[in-house]
């Protein structure tokens, strides 16, 4: 189930890709050829690259479609690179959940002092808070359970180098 949660999410922020990609050639063709830019295409097209980007991260630590150095782990023998394996994930885990609780006290006072972007549309700054406490905890999560599977013997995926 949370699998299909976070593929699910996975495909949320793809989504919001795709909607950014449109409202900045929208914003193109409104300012070069109708003399006329929006006020809000570039801010919430940076909002859904921010919110797809963040809720995309377990999905891509499940899946090791992240940047990945591995020539040397991979010349180790199969003990070792499980032991690296929890390892990574452990110092992931450990950092995400830094930057959740972190990132909750940035959104949280945010929230409560009504803070606002100052641009022309004037939205609330939790609003782009907000996903950092969201992608890192999901991202704490997905770190604890590759240490699990590791630990029950499952393969390491590879990731799409392979």
């Amino acid at each position: 189930m949370y699998k299909r949660f976070i593929v699910s999410l996975a495909w949320i922020g793809a989504l919001l890709f795709v909607a950014s990609g449109l409202m900045l050639s929208w914003e193109v063709v409104a300012r070069y050829f109708f003399v006329k830019p929006t006020i809000w295409a570039a801010e919430l097209s940076q909002l859904c690259l921010i919110w797809g980007a963040l809720i995309g991260m377990p999905w891509a630590l499940a899946t090791r479609r992240h940047i990945a150095v591995d020539a040397i782990t991979r010349l180790c023998s199969p003990t070792m690179q499980r032991m690296l394996e929890i390892l990574a994930m452990t110092i992931i885990a450990l950092f995400a959940v830094i930057v959740t609780w972190k990132g909750f006290d940035i959104f949280y006072e945010s929230f409560e002092r009504g803070r606002t972007t100052g641009s022309m549309l004037d939205l609330p700054t939790w609003i782009s808070e907000l996903p950092v406490v969201i992608g890192f905890a999901l991202l704490a999560v997905q770190a604890v359970i590759e240490i699990v599977n590791v630990l029950r013997g499952r393969e390491i995926p590879q990731g799409a180098h392979e």
